[in-house]
């Protein structure tokens, strides 16, 4: 039977869920120390903020911008051994909203990468394949080390010092195609990878602003697979509310998808959000928009069954790109099996 060498997923991922107070706030709670945090206000249509560790608590990113790097220490103003503190920013800390986070774990702040042709600083969690990092671009062709020491399935870069888009491949859809996390816009075709999938030390880069600008900073979120935890993958749509089921091999705890093939929004859903079936509560990366409601999945012990029509999960016939984490693992290593998520619709 399937097994996973990470009994307690939580240790790496979770997602968090809270309210905000207007005034300076910490919330606790989480087991480990997070060091990549993305934060959504539920209630209020706020941009959706990105911070993480080596950039510091202070730098933000905007999933649904543009917008080069801000520093603002009113919105997570630093990491904690069990999670963080909020200022007083309304995008995180809206007094009386509802707010949700999903937090990883890396490797502290940083250490010095020669790996590839230009030195990079990584933050690598190399048991649960997530890694952090940062480089300054060189223009041209250049590899980029990331520290897993296995290939990535899936790189997402932003330029911190410059207005660029949100550059996310998938092995999925091939390393000469890219799609774009601020966008609903389908994969398009472009050289950002050069071409080239990822190495177990090193993921390609080529000349471009959005990826490459000599002179101009960068971050870049790494995630390489592993079994019972994450799943990177693609399916088909049927548009039928029986819809496709996605195996992942755990019972998940966050999923985020996007049609690649047409123009929709990225959709993500958690556990902390839904806490039992069907899962329906969601936010759009790409858009500010404050939380939305539709029937779409349901959380299963081993996978995801779409139960919608909507586009945005079950086109008929349209391929739908995704990345999934868990929350248990359908059989530990200790070979125990999880339980299903109870419905509320039986």
């Amino acid at each position: 039977m399937p097994f996973s060498n990470i009994d307690k997923p939580s240790k790496y991922f979770t997602a968090k869920t809270y309210t905000g107070t207007g005034s300076s706030l910490t919330i606790t709670g989480l087991e480990f120390s997070p060091d990549f945090i993305w934060g959504k206000n539920r209630t209020v249509a706020y941009a959706h903020v990105l911070t993480d560790i080596i950039r510091s608590s202070g730098k933000c990113l905007f999933s649904n911008t543009t917008d080069a790097e801000v520093t603002d220490n009113q919105r997570i103003s630093a990491f904690t051994s069990d999670g963080f503190t909020v200022g007083t920013d309304a995008s995180l800390n809206g007094s009386g909203n509802s707010q949700v986070v999903w937090c990883w774990d890396a490797n502290g702040s940083g250490v010095s990468n020669t790996s590839g042709t230009i030195t990079s600083t990584v933050s690598a969690n190399t048991t649960s394949g997530f890694s952090i990092v940062t480089y300054t671009g060189a223009g041209g062709a250049s590899t980029v080390g990331h520290g897993l020491g296995v290939a990535p399935r899936v790189v997402i870069v932003k330029s911190r010092s410059n207005t660029t888009n949100w550059i996310l491949g998938h092995s999925s859809i091939g390393w000469n195609k890219y799609m774009t996390l601020n966008s609903d816009i389908a994969v398009e075709t472009n050289n950002y990878f050069n071409d080239t999938a990822p190495t177990s030390s090193v993921f390609s880069i080529f000349n471009s602003t959005n990826v490459n600008g000599s002179g101009y900073t960068y971050v870049a979120y790494c995630f390489a697979e592993v079994k019972g935890y994450s799943k990177f993958g693609s399916y088909t749509g049927n548009g039928s509310t029986d819809g496709t089921f996605v195996y992942t091999g755990f019972k998940p705890a966050f999923f985020i998808v996007k049609t690649s093939n047409a123009t929709f929004n990225w959709v993500v859903e958690d556990n902390k959000r839904n806490t039992f079936n069907v899962v329906d509560k969601y936010l759009l990366p790409n858009t500010s928009d404050a939380e939305g409601t539709l029937t779409l999945v349901d959380f299963l012990s081993n996978g995801i069954k779409i139960r919608t029509t909507d586009n945005s999960h079950n086109g008929s016939g349209n391929t739908h790109i995704y990345m999934a984490f868990a929350d248990n693992p359908f059989v530990s290593s200790k070979g125990i099996p999880t339980t299903a998520r109870w419905s509320g619709l039986y």
